[in-house]
């Protein structure tokens, strides 16, 4: 198990993510919940910034799903904010990729994975065309 040191406080704002409504009563629930634009391919140093921002309402994540491919080599576990995150891989590619992120009894969420070497403006436009895509289709 790999120890993640806590992100430093300055950091926490710096963390590129836009999360998108939850779905009216009556809709389907959507495939994806956000988007998620990492600054580097560490896995290790990148996941403890993400956990630290997510809304409370998700509950604590213990199991994180990620697509191998796009990451640096990473451990099975991970020790977050004194709390042990369970690290899967998967080797099917998606395209986009993703990152599932598991609360046990409140749930999962799906978050794309912006590539972390897209420029400013190619990150904000994949996360607007997600947010677009998702209003259109009746997700938001």
């Amino acid at each position: 198990m790999t120890l993640a040191p806590p992100p430093p406080l300055s950091s926490l704002s710096a963390v590129r993510l836009r999360l998108v409504s939850q779905p009216a009563q009556g809709h389907m629930p959507r495939r994806i919940d956000g988007a998620w634009w990492p600054r580097s391919p560490d896995l290790v140093s990148e996941l403890p910034r993400l956990l630290a921002v997510l809304p409370h309402a998700w509950g604590q994540v213990t199991s994180v799903l990620v697509d191998e491919a796009v990451w640096s080599p990473f451990p099975g576990r991970l020790l977050v904010a004194h709390q042990v995150v369970r690290l899967r891989r998967t080797t099917t590619q998606h395209s986009p990729s993703t990152v599932c992120l598991l609360a046990p009894g409140r749930g999962r969420w799906d978050l794309r994975v912006v590539p972390h070497a897209a420029t400013d403006a190619e990150a904000r436009r994949l996360m607007e065309n997600l947010a677009t895509a998702l209003w259109d289709s009746g997700g938001l």
